[in-house]
């Protein structure tokens, strides 16, 4: 079994150097002043001993004197104890010796490497020797076990001028294989437990949240829900795609290309699919008001299957083109889309109410990669009226608070009005046409403080 000792990188920095050699010269200083103290003394006890006439008695009082005195230097050494002693900067032959604490002042990154080591005694103390040579610091660490070897995981601090090359080369020359390595963020120092206890708890608030959560727990990854698939493809890991069965019989699979997935987080996503299959679909209750023109009442919510049937009749209402425009094919195929896009296991979806309680909007928002899909469907009647550019940045406010920093549109290259809607996000737009089909991509990031809250308050069950 591998030995996973923590490793100390720390040294004497060159001031407190300084201030050993300054200490030691002044204990030696008052040492000697004791032991010329002590000589003098005793030649004085001797004299009065042999000369005086109380000898035998100033004897019985020094010994008890020095008893008081043991017993109180025992007292005090337990009470405040002495700190650990200043490691050794010169390393015995054939140790590595460890290099000195990062400056406060030097320029550092953060990194998140991944590694296969042999599961043997001192397989995981050679990496972080070779990382301490290089003055990195290990924030923290976890391991994968696998049927032959152990993956482990760091999150490391360290110095801004180790690029990425001389780190895997460190790592590789101290026995580790299949290397990964990422720059990280700050955000993502957070032990795995609370990481996965967090995660946990947003999707057991909102079925809409399980994608996302998958996503955060394994990084980017594409995700994939295939019906009537989980009893007849078998669940688990082949190196880069993860395949999750749920228990009403569907199929979750990531693919996640740049880095193979282990059996330790297979168990880990397997326990966020089982947790929301037991829970089965919830959507928060939040709603908020809408300020539209006098005798205009519109109250803008989370959509949920059930509003299958209000969602129709809008179809009803909605005319072929507006149909069109919004699902890209035939008008007759745009019922059956409904079904889908109002499950929050795949996105979120807002309706908006008019005073009767007709649906008379759509927004949806389908997780997809590293971004998500937006699509927009505003009834005929209530067009060019600004639901569509307020269900957008509420729409961008739930992708951000998801932690996707770009949502695009997919639409025909005739579609000024979503066009227009878009451009009113104040983000920074792209374009891409081809065959007619235009997908616009916002960069919600740089926009953030211009989009509103969804709701009044954060949503809770």
């Amino acid at each position: 079994m591998d030995t996973r000792e923590p490793v100390t990188t720390a040294g004497p920095s060159r001031a407190q150097r300084r201030a050993a050699r300054t200490h030691r010269w002044r204990r030696e200083t008052v040492e000697l002043a004791a032991v010329f103290l002590a000589v003098a003394t005793a030649d004085l006890v001797a004299n009065v001993v042999v000369h005086g006439h109380d000898g035998p008695v100033l004897l019985a009082v020094s010994a008890l004197a020095l008893l008081a005195t043991a017993v109180f230097h025992g007292w005090w050494a337990h009470r405040r104890p002495h700190g650990p002693p200043a490691p050794d900067t010169h390393a015995p032959p054939g140790e590595a010796a460890v290099s000195g604490p990062l400056d406060a002042l030097e320029a550092t990154v953060l990194w998140r490497v991944r590694t296969t080591v042999e599961d043997s005694p001192g397989s995981l103390a050679r990496i972080c020797t070779a990382l301490a040579e290089r003055r990195v610091n290990i924030v923290s660490m976890q391991s994968h076990p696998l049927a032959a070897g152990t993956v482990d995981e760091f999150f490391l601090r360290a110095p801004a001028a180790l690029d990425r090359a001389e780190l895997t080369a460190a790592v590789a020359a101290a026995g580790g294989t299949d290397i990964w390595t990422d720059r990280a963020d700050a955000h993502e120092l957070v032990d795995a437990p609370t990481h996965v206890l967090a995660l946990a708890t947003r999707t057991a608030l909102d079925a809409a949240e399980l994608p996302v959560a998958l996503r955060q727990l394994f990084g980017r990854c594409t995700i994939r829900q295939y019906p009537d698939r989980g009893r007849s493809t078998p669940a688990g890991v082949d190196g880069h795609t993860m395949r999750l069965p749920v228990p009403g019989g569907d199929l979750i699979e990531l693919t996640r290309p740049h880095l193979p997935f282990t059996p330790t987080e297979f168990a880990r996503g397997q326990a966020l699919v089982e947790l929301d299959s037991l829970l089965g679909p919830r959507v928060p209750k939040v709603e908020a008001r809408l300020a539209r023109p006098a005798g205009a009442d519109l109250t803008v919510r989370r959509a949920e299957p059930g509003d299958k049937r209000a969602a129709l009749e809008m179809h009803r209402r909605c005319s072929p083109d507006t149909l069109r425009k919004r699902y890209h094919g035939p008008v007759k195929d745009a019922d059956r889309y409904l079904e889908h896009l109002l499950d929050p296991r795949h996105g979120q979806t807002l309706a908006v109410e008019d005073a009767d309680g007709r649906i008379v909007a759509l927004a949806h928002l389908m997780w997809d990669d590293d971004g998500a899909e937006v699509a927009l469907l505003v009834e005929d009647d209530w067009q060019r009226q600004g639901l569509g550019v307020d269900l957008l940045r509420r729409m961008g406010a739930l992708a951000l608070q998801a932690g996707v920093a770009t949502v695009y549109a997919v639409t025909h290259s005739s579609n000024t009005g979503l066009i227009s809607t878009m451009r009113r996000l104040s983000a920074p737009l792209d374009y891409q046409v081809e065959d007619g089909t235009l997908v616009i991509t916002a960069h919600l990031a740089e926009a953030a403080d211009k989009l509103p809250t969804p709701w009044p308050t954060r949503p809770r069950r």
